[in-house]
């Protein structure tokens, strides 16, 4: 009997270190976001897939994921955890989360992504030289040629209604740059604030009367309450659109934008590199590449309008 508890142990003994060992060799990515959505899940999935084809698999490679369900508090006390634990490099999605993780980590590099204004955001004080141990890329949208396309769908488009989260940073420096481009091209955009994701529907119903059609910036607390945006347009008959090509498969008319897996993979190389032993604030801010027009027909018809040909003629991808 004493023999058999000896064994026990010393096999116990045995794997715990084979664990410690195993875990030795493994990379360690924390990643993170302020609220799981479509669109950020896309990006999440597109860091992974990168690393994944660069040389890393399930046995090197340890990668885990918290959100913040759409709380800054929260986003806080999860980076400060994630510090503790002595990752290789954090990753965080979205300007909240980024904005925690750049608070908390003095050594760790921390990667952002999707961070609309990173200057703004005061993640970094320079683009090109971001220094100390933080770079990332900024979703930047393409605003001018999204009123066009809004333009081209609905030529007498005079008021646009936006509702997004004051609270979120990168939403506010997206409306201001949003009512800069509207001015040139004679749009009046109407402000629907929704603070909190059971506000959106409220705001959004709001606009019915007020806005010839809805615009949903890249906002985490609009795009995660985004079905409650399309029931409003359904029902008052007001086209909405949105920044993101993932919201056009969950009801937007719709997009010309990123495809956020591909900002994922992206992400990822810039991860690849900090992990190849370049320093992260050497790195520049590198500003997302590509966009895509994504369409919804029926859905445009459920809003009482009819796509023109030269859009969809032109879509990259149709949700039937």
């Amino acid at each position: 009997m004493k023999f058999t508890t000896f064994a026990k142990a010393a096999a116990l003994a045995a794997g715990v270190f084979c664990t410690a060992a195993q875990a030795a060799d493994q990379t360690y990515i924390a990643t993170t976001a302020i609220v799981e959505h479509p669109a950020l899940d896309s990006v999440r999935a597109g860091i992974k897939d990168s690393l994944m084809e660069n040389g890393y698999n399930e046995e090197n490679l340890k990668f885990t994921f918290e959100s913040a369900q759409g709380s800054p508090a929260t986003a806080a006390q999860i980076a400060r955890k994630m510090v503790g634990s002595e990752p290789d490099l954090i990753v965080a999605i979205a300007t909240p989360s980024a904005q925690a993780a750049v608070s908390a980590s003095e050594n760790i590099p921390v990667i952002f992504s999707v961070v609309t204004d990173p200057l703004g955001a005061k993640l970094v004080n320079n683009v090109e030289q971001p220094g100390g141990n933080v770079t990332g890329l900024s979703d930047m949208l393409p605003l001018a040629q999204q009123l066009e396309l809004l333009q081209e769908i609905m030529p007498n488009l005079k008021t646009l209604g936006v509702p997004y989260n004051p609270g979120e940073p990168n939403a506010v420096s997206s409306v201001e740059a949003l009512k800069v481009v509207a001015k040139e091209k004679g749009i009046k955009i109407i402000e629907a604030p929704a603070p909190k994701s059971s506000d959106v529907a409220l705001a959004s119903q709001k606009l019915i009367g007020k806005a010839d059609a809805i615009y949903c910036p890249i906002d985490n607390t609009i795009i995660s309450a985004l079905e409650a945006v399309v029931k409003t347009g359904i029902d008052g008959q007001i086209p909405v659109f949105a920044a993101d090509t993932d919201s056009v498969a969950r009801g937007a008319i719709a997009a010309l934008g990123f495809n956020y897996y591909d900002l994922g993979k992206q992400t990822g190389e810039l991860v690849l590199r900090v992990l190849n032993g370049e320093k992260a604030g050497d790195i520049p801010v590198k500003f997302a590449e590509g966009t895509n027009l994504a369409i919804n027909p029926k859905m445009a018809a459920r809003m009482g309008i009819e796509l023109p040909a030269s859009v969809t003629e032109r879509a990259t991808q149709v949700i039937e």
